[in-house]
């Protein structure tokens, strides 16, 4: 028997180098697929299609919500897609709030174009959550309605019958009984009568139940608004308004500071200071106990049902971070910590 000495040729080096080419022609043929299907997902869905829809976006609302709404809404073919493109294309954070009119035979940078010019619909008056009353002023005048007209739509002594107003204290404004949403508008339609629609929405969301349920909390309706309008700027997603509503309704009860920042720069704005924290106003709620006079801006009825139930927690502290997700803590030093860690950019204004 013949044993031969001559090592045996070692063939795993030529394995591993179709290995490594057929994984590069997979991860090419990949990446060509996705990249197939991203640009046709930029299409129109519907081509040459006269179907027009009204689609709205909520102040706060992500990219990400956005692109689940116009997927849903049947405006695009791919939420996927749309994040993708707004990225990509730095628009991302131009993304404007307000009621457009969008259509499927509209390309996605057609949409982005005018979701981030504020091409909103113009046979439309919208009201945006959280809007100020002064910001709401300039909004009527500047779809054409004279000065006057306007003054006397914002004038609450014109709707003294008003339901959604019974509980409005006689001196206060219309500040936060202005419902957010869309109204119709045409030549011969007056500001006051959008006024008058926009009051009579607010009554359907003041219910009998919303209405007890700040009672039990000690607060009366007006009250409850100014809660609400606080939770309407500090807490974007819905999920944590209620425990949101849930730190505010504690710290009032056990004469803690708000600690608010939207309450301070509402007070120093309407003083004419400026975007400022400092300024020491009956709204700062940094340096006052108790509610501020009034309410902040308009609320939307997730804010009222936060307020009327909000959370089973036992939270002292909330912050929210610059990627938009609010973090509660029980003590000081885990507030400060959680500042310290997700809170840079926003906690520096």
């Amino acid at each position: 028997m013949r044993y031969s000495t001559r090592p045996q040729k070692r063939t795993w080096p030529k394995r591993l180098l179709i290995l490594s080419i057929v994984l590069v022609v997979g991860l090419a043929a990949a990446t060509a697929v996705v990249r197939r299907i991203y640009f046709q997902d930029l299409r129109a869905v519907t081509p040459g299609s006269q179907k027009t829809q009204l689609f709205t976006v909520q102040k706060g609302a992500s990219a990400d919500s956005i692109g689940k709404q116009l997927k849903d809404a049947g405006l695009i073919h791919s939420a996927w897609a749309f994040k993708l493109y707004v990225t990509g294309s730095a628009a991302r954070d131009s993304l404007q709030a307000g009621t457009y009119s969008l259509s499927p035979s509209q390309s996605m940078a057609q949409i982005v174009s005018q979701l981030t010019h504020g091409k909103v619909a113009t046979d439309l008056v919208t009201i945006i959550p959280g809007q100020r009353l002064d910001q709401v002023r300039t909004m009527l005048i500047n779809y054409g309605f004279s000065k006057n007209q306007v003054e006397a739509a914002l004038d609450p002594t014109t709707y003294k019958d008003n339901p959604a107003l019974v509980d409005k204290p006689a001196s206060a404004s219309l500040e936060g009984y202005l419902y957010p949403d869309s109204y119709q508008k045409d030549a011969t339609t007056l500001p006051s009568e959008i006024i008058t629609e926009s009051l009579a929405e607010m009554g359907k969301q003041l219910t009998p139940d919303i209405r007890a349920a700040f009672a039990q909390k000690g607060l009366s309706t007006y009250q409850g608004i100014v809660v609400a309008s606080i939770i309407e700027q500090e807490v974007s997603k819905q999920s944590d308004r209620a425990t949101a509503a849930q730190v505010f309704l504690k710290r009032l009860q056990n004469g803690i500071p708000l600690g608010s920042d939207v309450t301070a720069y509402y007070g120093a704005f309407i003083a004419g200071k400026g975007h400022t924290l400092q300024y020491d106003s009956p709204y700062n709620t940094r340096l006052h106990t108790g509610l501020p006079p009034g309410p902040i801006g308009s609320v939307s009825a997730r804010s009222l049902q936060a307020v009327a139930h909000p959370s089973q927690t036992d939270y002292l502290y909330f912050v929210t971070g610059d990627d938009g997700v609010t973090h509660f803590s029980n003590t000081l030093d885990e507030h400060n910590a959680a500042t310290a860690q997700y809170c840079h950019k926003l906690c520096s204004e």
